[in-house]
């Protein structure tokens, strides 16, 4: 079996709904399995610690999840249409893996949630993107003969999954965002597979 690492960031559990069903898509491919991991959260206090294991939810990441898989699905919640500060803190520690070039090649997508429709969503999926790049990762965006992309009144967007949270970040996830993000996750590892073999 090959994994797919699949790294977000949640504070009111919309993103981890997202990596839930993008990992539906990454086991529906045989051969694949999803990994799922998540960062802690940056303390604004300099001597505050998150535990070394989380409550609850997925373990926290290692640079070896990255570096074991063969497709990243990376997600943030949006921060003033930016990705959130713990998914940045990580990026921003992998200084090692980019100078050995660990991750070029491999096949990467970004998803999103957001309390609003114009809530920043393809911006944050830029800002996600622009890393992943830096290390030679090859970006994977949903296209639109993804039917629910075009007829989407919720989430979705060509440059990777999303979904609207709501003021309240109560909104459950749409069908239309659930099938785009099987879609999205069923695309990685299939995409993964090939240039793994290749």
């Amino acid at each position: 079996m090959q994994d797919i690492l699949i790294l977000y960031y949640t504070q009111h559990g919309a993103t981890r709904a997202l990596a839930h069903s993008i990992a539906r898509g990454v086991e529906s491919v045989p051969g694949c399995r999803a990994r799922l991991r998540t960062v802690p959260k940056v303390s604004t206090v300099c001597e505050a610690s998150a535990p070394g294991i989380p409550d609850s939810g997925a373990p926290y990441v290692e640079l070896a999840d990255l570096e074991q898989c063969i497709g990243l699905a990376l997600g943030s919640p949006t921060r003033f249409g930016n990705m959130c500060a713990a998914v940045k803190y990580f990026l921003d520690g992998t200084g090692a893996l980019w100078l050995q070039g660990r991750l070029a090649g491999k096949p990467a997508c970004v998803f999103t949630s957001s309390a609003t429709l114009h809530g920043g969503q393809e911006s944050t999926l830029l800002s996600m993107m622009i890393p992943l790049l830096h290390h030679g990762m090859v970006l994977l965006g949903l296209p639109y003969s993804e039917a629910e992309l075009s007829t989407t009144s919720s989430g979705g967007t060509p440059y990777g999954v999303s979904h609207v949270a709501g003021a309240n970040n109560d909104l459950p996830l749409s069908e239309a965002e659930k099938k785009l993000a099987t879609a999205q996750g069923r695309r990685l590892a299939e995409l993964a597979l090939k240039l793994a073999a290749g």
